[in-house]
This record gives C-alpha cells, structure tokens and sequence, in this order.
C-alpha cells in the first residue's frame, strides 16, 4: 500500500497541515491499495492564496501559450494512460479491462479537445459603440465525484486552463490517485506554479472551505442533488457563480416499431455499465403495453448474461463501497416492498463471489412511476420496466420526474427518434444507440443542475463578457 502525505500547491508539494489521513479501499477485494492526507480549511486556504497570487500572469498568458501547454497535458496522459488505468480501476473497482474505454481514453481526447478552445478568449465583437472581449472568470474550485473521476477532472480542469483560469481541485477521497497522477502530470508539462492546485478532502470541510472561500470566484460540483444545494448555498454568501451536475432518473422510451432486442439490449447495458454507478444511466426504461412481457424477456436473458466479477470476462464490477453497496440494497428492497416484480437479481451479493462489494445485476418489472425505485437515484445495477399506452403517456411519464440530465429513446429510425427527443425536458437525449460525445455540452435541466461540461458550450462557464464603452 502506497502512503501519500502532501497535497501539490503551487508548483510543489507540500506536506498536509493535519494528520487526518484516508485510506483507499479496491472495492473488488475490500483491501486499501492507498492512503492519502485529508486536507484542512488551512490547506485550502494555501490553495487558494496560490491560485489567487498566479491568477494575473496565467490570465495574460497568449492563446497560443496556453493551447501549447493543453495539448502537452494530453500527450503526457497518453504516455501515462497505463498508470491512470490503474488508478482508476484500483480505487473505484471498474473492471481494469473496460477501464481504458470508459475511465480514460476519453478524458484524454477531451483534455487535447479545448487546446484550440483557447483562442475563444482572444475574440472580440462590436456591438454599436462597444467593444465586446472576453475574460477568464477568477480562481475556480472544483468538487469532483468518484464514479467518473477523471472524467469530471477533465471536463473542468481543460476548459478552465484554455480560459486562463487558475484552480484548486478536491477529487473524491474515494478516488483521489488519478488526481494525484494528473498533478505530476500537469509539472511535467509546464503548468506555472499556482495555475494548478489539489487538496484532497472530506466534502463537509475541504468541499465547504472552497464553497465559501470570499477568494474563490466561480464552484463547479458533480455530486449529489443534496450536496449541491449545500454547495451553492455556501457559495451565496459570495455571490461567486456556481456550476453543478447533479443526479438523474433518466427515463428510455422504446417504440413500439423500435428494433425491440436491440433497444432492451441497448438499455440493459447503459444500466449496468460501471456498475449502475452513472449519472445518465437511463433506469428507467419505458415500453409500449403491447410488446412488454417481450421486452422483460429479453432483458432478463441479457442480464444474467453479463459477468459479474473483476475478470477479462466481466462487465459489472463491484460498488464503489460498502456504503454504496448498502444504498442499492436498501433500494432493492424498498422495490420488493413497493410491488415491483422482480425479475433478476434481487437481495443480497452474487453467490459465486466472497469478497467485494458486489451486487446482483436486478430487473423490476411492474413499476409505476410513483414508486420510490422510479423517482430516486439508486446509482447501482437497478433497472425498473414501466410500461406505456401512446406515446404522449410515454412522454408524460418520462418527463414527470425532479431531475433531467439524460434520456433516451429508441425509434424505428433517427427522424421518428428525434421528435421524441424534442420532447423530453433533459439536456441530452441518446437516439437509438447514440454514443457519449465529448465534442457535445453535457448537463442537465431541473435539479439535475446547471451550466454545461465538455463541447464549446463548456468554456462558457470559465468566462466572463466585458463591454467596453467607446
């Protein structure tokens, strides 16, 4: 077990201000792989000072510049892709051989995606009598979750350093190695001292000191709906611009002249990737009345398909933790409780595995959109089957939720596909079989949050508009 005892601060690392230490558990095998130093406000604060002292000089710094030193971070990530695999796999449990496709090689192209972005900050419009520039927001704080870590790392890190915004990063004290790889990563580059910092944390101390902190101009969190809240409540005593991607109960409608096997299919596999642990996942899958019993067929032959396991062989690995695991238990039974059918799965871990913190891969069918399992975020391997008489009903059902970060729908073709999604009050909608898309904006309506991630839509929020009065 690797032991870490300073946080990187201003070009260097520094050694932790307190002694609360955290270790890093593998949820495939319950055993610490890590253990790293948990920050205090004054750590924070050291942080900040930084950020805030290298905020002038990396503000004036040419496009070019910057666009140079981006595309070094994602030639540097490629060379250290084995490591971040790695990292990632080991401390959040994700399969290592579905790690590379879904844990890194897309941050990498994303990261390497907002190199040229840079030059947004150098364009300037007139506007009557005005001249209209752009500049970068301030020092930002980033609260990262850990399902997707280096992920969320990037969609806020790469836009912000193309704006010339500096930055303190608190990743997940669930997984904070990739972070830690990323620091070494951003030094090796070239990143000056103080543009880059990380403090890793618990959410109610190293979380809330940035929230607060009167030296913080802008908070971007991905997390939960609760922690949100909180989040931008700290955050208003400020009046600093908060940014937030929050949870989702994503609803999948299917046709009823869909390709029926391939959309079950289609939606059994976004559910059950990385564990249900996926703020998008479409949960819960909407299917016409009169091909439903087919429809609940094939998604139960195709989830006790899926391996489950730490294997080359498995698709759905371990929970996060034994917290989470206990969160998707707790809800699996509510369900049973509820009147759902189950279909899979169901109480209890996979009997072929000992230690981890499995769950079974579970199927309801029967569910209404009332039940609790419909309205709230599991975040595990649970999938609820509702069904449908007209399309309007699917509609109704599908948007009569709190959240609306992502949807899906599965049409006889792309035209009949879009139409629906015009419908749906989400801020993405994956049309029959539509992949993830990191050149798109990624965020959510409702209280799945606001502003956006990733695309040109993601440089928006590290900016500000200045009208200059000629």
């Amino acid at each position: 077990m690797k032991t870490y005892d300073s946080f990187y601060i201003n070009g260097q690392w520094v050694k932790a201000q307190g002694r609360e230490t955290f270790d890093v558990i593998n949820p495939a095998t319950e055993a610490p792989v890590a253990r790293v130093p948990m920050g205090s406000p004054a750590d924070v604060d050291a942080a900040v000072a930084a950020a805030r002292a290298a905020f002038d000089s990396w503000s004036a710094t040419s496009a070019q510049t910057r666009c140079d030193l981006i595309n070094k971070v994602a030639e540097l990530m490629k060379a250290r892709e084995a490591d971040l695999v790695e990292a990632v796999s080991s401390a959040m449990g994700c399969p290592r051989h579905l790690t590379p496709d879904l844990q890194v090689k897309g941050p990498t192209f994303a990261m390497a995606s907002f190199a040229e972005r840079a030059f947004v900050m150098e364009q300037s419009r007139e506007a009557g009598n005005s001249l209209v520039v752009k500049e970068p927001v301030g020092v930002c704080g980033f609260i990262n979750p850990w399902n997707y870590p280096l992920h969320q790392f990037v969609g806020k890190v790469a836009p912000a350093l193309a704006a010339g915004c500096t930055m303190v990063i608190k990743p997940s004290e669930q997984t904070p190695l990739q972070d830690l790889i990323m620091a070494e990563i951003m030094h090796e580059a070239g990143i000056p001292a103080g543009v880059f910092n990380l403090v890793i944390g618990a959410g109610p101390v190293v979380g809330a000191a940035i929230s607060s902190h009167p030296q913080v101009d802008m908070v971007s969190f991905t997390g939960s709906t609760r922690a949100g809240k909180m989040i931008a409540q700290a955050a208003a005593e400020t009046v600093k611009r908060v940014t937030q991607e929050l949870g989702g109960k994503s609803p999948y409608i299917i046709t009823e002249d869909a390709d029926l096997e391939a959309a079950v299919k289609y939606g059994v596999e976004d559910v059950m990737i990385n564990s249900g642990q996926t703020c998008t996942a479409l949960t819960r899958m909407l299917v016409p009345a009169s091909r439903y019993e087919e429809a609940v067929a094939i998604a139960k032959a195709h989830t006790e398909s899926l391996v489950v396991g730490a294997g080359d062989d498995a698709f759905v690995g371990p929970m996060s933790s034994a917290r989470q695991l206990a969160v998707v238990q707790s809800y699996i039974d509510k369900g049973l409780a509820e009147g759902a059918r189950l279909v899979t799965g169901g109480p209890g871990k996979p009997e072929h595995l000992g230690a981890g913190f499995y769950a079974k891969p579970t199927i309801f069918a029967d569910v209404t959109n009332n039940m609790a399992i419909a309205r709230e975020e599991i975040f595990g391997p649970v999938l609820c089957m509702i069904a449908y008489h007209t399309e309007a009903e699917a509609i109704a059902i599908a948007n009569d939720t709190p959240y609306g970060l992502s949807s899906g729908v599965y049409a006889k073709n792309k035209e009949a596909g879009i139409a629906i999604a015009r419908k749906i009050r989400a801020g993405q909608c994956y049309v029959n079989g539509g992949s993830f898309n990191y050149l798109a904006p990624f965020g959510g309506y409702k209280q799945s949050g606001n502003g956006r991630e990733f695309g040109e839509e993601g440089m928006h929020e590290f900016i500000e508009t200045k009208a200059m009065q000629l």
